[in-house]
């Protein structure tokens, strides 16, 4: 096939949703009638591309487009398997996200510029998938972090939107920064911005004879990019805090724009795997972010800063997973949990009728740390006969077999509370298929992911000892935490549960730090000396603060 015509093609999904944009500009305010028609037609057009891109894959494989640039840096697209799943999940959820913000905003007095500046979004976020240089990945890279940040204030007098845009810009400054620098010591090195000259020279040993500092230290910056875009520990309150947009923007965000971190490493999967240092440091940082997140997850009182930390948990997971080379795995992952949450945000406003519709029969726990202890036993004795039944290697899939450990230790609390529940048959065989079927999905999904994507991953590997020893941390973590999750409401009523659930609820208060560091105290400053001016309360001082009585209680929010 010609490359011109793939180039037509698979550069229309993204040219379209720029014709969105530009609509906007002369539409921008209520009731924009043209910009709504356009958005329809052009998430129609797109998913018409992805599907019509996925096709030639299958015929014809890896597809690159011919460049228009200068030193091996400009324009030019990359079409496979990785890129193709990526396009058409963008189309999708692009679809769903555009067709419930012409609904939900209709009415707003700028509905035409919140749905361009939504369409200039996704188009920042395919034309990332698509990149085929490290140019054209960096320029895009930039665009969707700096179209985000144009949602994020969309309303932006709210101090709220400016407190989490600010840190979300300068945290987004220091990822384009670390990419940069991965990106010059590539080119150094390779001569050459063609990620297919790169992953060729790669696997050709080119890295083999190298210096610490130049084989590791593109696959480091790699790693900090990605840290910083998918908000992992300590800089995800910004994250937690974005509630002042529409919450089409959550959906996005939570659903597409998080997932360019462990895009960038799967992409980039080559480079992660001649690397030693940079996978361990994936899996530690990874690891615990994904720990810490679930944990306040569980304590959270709001829909959406539930769903937030539930979003920065996921991420953590994904780049963990990338860290100990199961990319397959990861790049299942990073798609489920797309429409996951994408569905979770724009379903949030129906979770109360949801719940009170829900007929879940109470079972009362017994507690009993022996039955807890068996229950989990049973989980992982449980997936490891079907992994030996399903033919995984111990020694060459210790990874695989890794990952999937981590995800029945979260069935673990299914069977534990069947086995503490006063002994009944009924539930326990009814937990034990659960945990069958999800066993069965998770190995025959990796492998179908496995399949679809080998020619653009690395193999997997017998990982090395420092891989195994941060993997063995992280499983024992994971364990103590399920564990303590499951007796949890036994320990409730005790005074230190107490305390120590108010301190995870605030994440350990992580972000105060950062909100020093970036001003937040002074936008609220300002803010509360506006308001205290338009109330006519001249006589108050200028810099107001909080009076409180000698015996009124202190609450944390």
């Amino acid at each position: 096939m010609s490359e011109n015509l793939i180039t037509l093609i698979t550069i229309l999904s993204p040219a379209v949703f720029v014709v969105a944009a530009i609509a906007s500009w002369f539409q921008s305010g209520f009731k924009p009638q043209l910009v709504k028609r356009i958005s329809t037609i052009v998430t129609l057009i797109s998913l018409a591309v992805a599907i019509i891109c996925g096709f030639l894959v299958i015929n014809y494989g890896l597809l690159e487009t011919n460049l228009i640039g200068f030193y091996d840096f400009g324009f030019s697209l990359r079409l496979d398997a990785v890129s193709a799943l990526m396009l058409g999940m963008i189309a999708f959820l692009g679809f769903i996200i555009i067709k419930f913000s012409i609904n939900y905003l209709d009415g707003d007095q700028r509905q035409g510029a919140f749905i361009g500046r939504l369409a200039a979004t996704i188009a920042s976020v395919q034309l990332l998938v698509l990149s085929g240089n490290l140019g054209l990945l960096l320029t895009s890279w930039i665009l969707t972090s700096i179209s985000l940040h144009r949602l994020l204030l969309f309303y932006h007098d709210r101090p709220g939107a400016q407190i989490a845009a600010r840190k979300k810009f300068i945290l987004a400054r220091l990822g384009d920064v670390s990419l940069l620098i991965a990106i010059i010591m590539l080119y150094g090195h390779f001569g050459s911005g063609n990620l297919e000259v790169i992953f060729t020279a790669i696997n050709g040993n080119s890295f083999a004879n190298l210096p610490f500092l130049a084989a590791e230290g593109p696959a480091l910056f790699l790693v900090l990019a990605a840290l910083l875009k998918s908000a992992q520990f300590p800089t995800h309150s910004w994250l937690i805090e974005v509630m002042e947009t529409p919450t089409p923007v959550s959906a996005l965000l939570h659903a597409g724009l998080l997932n360019a971190g462990p895009f960038l490493i799967i992409r980039m999967a080559f480079v992660m795997d001649a690397s030693t240092a940079a996978p361990v440091l994936l899996m530690i940082v990874g690891g615990f972010t994904a720990l810490f997140a679930s944990v306040a997850y569980l304590t959270q009182t709001s829909v959406k800063t539930a769903l937030g930390y539930s979003s920065v948990a996921h991420m953590g997971f994904s780049l963990m997973v990338c860290g100990l080379g199961v990319y397959p795995a990861a790049m299942l992952h990073l798609v489920a949990h797309s429409f996951y949450k994408a569905h979770a945000f724009l379903s949030s406003g129906s979770v109360v009728d949801v719940m009170r519709g829900a007929k879940v029969k109470k079972v009362t726990p017994t507690m009993n740390p022996i039955k807890i202890f068996l229950g989990m036993v049973m989980a992982l004795t449980l997936y490891t006969v079907f992994a030996l039944v399903w033919g995984i290697d111990p020694e060459k899939e210790s990874s695989l077999l890794i990952i999937g450990a981590v995800i029945i230790l979260g069935l673990a609390r299914i069977l534990t509370s069947a086995i503490d529940s006063k002994r009944n048959v009924g539930l326990v065989f009814q937990a034990s298929l659960m945990a069958l079927l999800v066993t069965i999905a998770f190995f025959s999904l990796e492998s179908g992911t496995h399949y679809m994507l080998a020619s653009q991953l690395p193999d997997l590997t017998m990982p090395g000892s420092g891989k195994l020893l941060a993997a063995g941390v992280i499983m024992l973590a994971f364990g103590l935490a399920v564990f303590a999750q499951i007796m949890a409401p036994g320990l409730s009523p005790k005074p230190y549960y107490k305390a120590l659930a108010i301190h995870v609820k605030n994440g350990f208060y992580a972000s105060a730090i950062f909100d020093g560091l970036v001003g937040a105290l002074r936008i609220h400053s300002s803010e509360s000396r506006l308001a205290i001016k338009e109330s006519g309360a001249h006589n108050l001082p200028s810099k107001p603060r909080e009076i409180l009585e000698p015996n009124e209680p202190v609450g944390l929010a």
